[in-house]
């Protein structure tokens, strides 16, 4: 089987948190795939919103997501790159 993805990625499994509004409502998600331009998560939930803020529970680290696609309960999502 031939890779198509660009990036290389690592098989991990992370807890992590989708932030909808920082203030009031997240969502738990499980981080896989994860590369430098983006990730896997395993949702409970479809009503992820095309735009967020992913937070890695373990080290605090926030990414900036963009919803790239959906299918039954994953997303696939692409970081935004710093500028």
């Amino acid at each position: 089987m031939e890779e198509r993805r660009r990036a290389q990625r690592q098989k991990t499994l992370k807890a992590g948190r989708i932030l909808i509004d920082p203030n009031t409502s997240a969502l738990d998600c499980i981080v896989r795939n994860l590369s430098s331009s983006g990730a896997l998560l395993v949702v409970s939930s479809l009503a992820v919103p095309d735009r967020f803020e992913l937070l890695f529970a373990a080290n605090r680290a926030r990414h900036q997501c963009r919803v790239v696609w959906r299918a039954m309960d994953r997303v696939g999502v692409e970081f935004k790159q710093a500028t």
